[in-house]
């Protein structure tokens, strides 16, 4: 069974300006409807205000809740921020948040957008508008539900704005699996930080999270994980500079949830990067993602 979380205003009308497509958050929901997979769906509630505001500026959460955000800091997002993507990120954040929710009740959930790691304090960056991941593990951990976080980002681009947002604490912990080459050109520090050539293939990238997943697990010992799931790194991502095949990201997806449930931890997903020119053919590769890490803890539920 797949606990996925989605939301209508996770469509949002595209804005006049920018290039960013909300429509594959659409096209996504559709391929898992039509896959067999055995699922369920989750509304998310907005998330609060306050909840925002523990991580970024609070005048930067103005702004955006008055969609009045600067220009200078809407070219750094991409779009401009209105009503209506105001509304979206809400529903976005408080997804992260619910799919943690359910992860800790099932093993695994999906939220089928976010992982919105370029968004830092003060601003948003990189079509991210807030931080849903470093949000979600602030809100768990100040509500008593986990002691100890670990955020594995495997998006084709540094998690920059999650490693400068939980900078210098000790209960969460970053690492980043990304294309040294990609953007953003000035990378922030995470706790583990591993920038890979252009082209690196499928046997290349896994030995990469064989040598470091396990290890950062096993040293931090979090109580729960969230990871950052963009499918960018497919050798056919327009905006990616990595050589994974459709057979690597399933690899990939399925390391990390194994390597997670077999240490009794819950991860939540969120959706993260993915570009092209077909939509559906990006859509495809999140919903065989999510697929794939459901399948992956149903079988650890059997033979853990």
């Amino acid at each position: 069974m797949l606990h996925v979380v989605h939301h209508p205003d996770y469509m949002a009308p595209r804005p006049e300006r920018g290039t960013f497509k909300f429509d594959k958050y659409f096209l996504v929901m559709e391929e898992l409807r039509a896959s067999g997979t055995p699922m369920t769906e989750h509304a998310p509630e907005p998330c609060p205000r306050e909840w925002l505001e523990a991580v970024h500026d609070p005048d930067y959460v103005d702004e955006v809740f008055r969609a009045q955000v600067p220009h200078e800091k809407e070219r750094r997002i991409g779009f401009p921020v209105t009503n209506a993507i105001r509304d979206r990120v809400r529903h976005t954040n408080g997804g992260t948040w619910l799919a943690a929710q359910l992860a800790m009740q099932h093993g695994y959930a999906a939220n089928s957008a976010a992982g919105s790691h370029h968004a830092l304090a003060e601003t948003g960056a990189g079509y991210c508008v807030f931080n849903d991941l470093a949000v979600a593990a602030n809100r768990l951990i100040a509500q008593g539900d986990a002691r100890r976080i670990a955020i594995i980002d495997l998006d084709v681009h540094q998690g920059d704005g999650t490693a400068s947002l939980t900078a210098g604490r000790e209960d969460i912990v970053t690492l980043s699996v990304h294309a040294e080459k990609n953007f953003p050109v000035r990378k922030a520090r995470s706790n583990i930080d591993i920038g890979l050539p252009d082209g690196t293939n499928d046997a290349a990238y896994i030995a990469v999270l064989e040598n470091h997943i396990p290890k950062l697990l096993d040293r931090f010992k979090p109580d729960f994980v969230f990871y950052q799931a963009g499918v960018d790194p497919h050798e056919n991502d327009k905006l990616g500079r990595l050589a994974l095949s459709d057979d690597g990201l399933i690899a990939r997806d399925t390391f990390v949830v194994r390597e997670a449930r077999k240490r009794g931890l819950a991860i939540a997903s969120a959706l993260g990067g993915g570009y092209g020119a077909d939509q559906r053919e990006v859509a495809a590769r999140h919903a065989r993602s999510m697929v794939a890490m459901a399948r992956e803890n149903a079988a650890h539920k059997v033979h853990g």
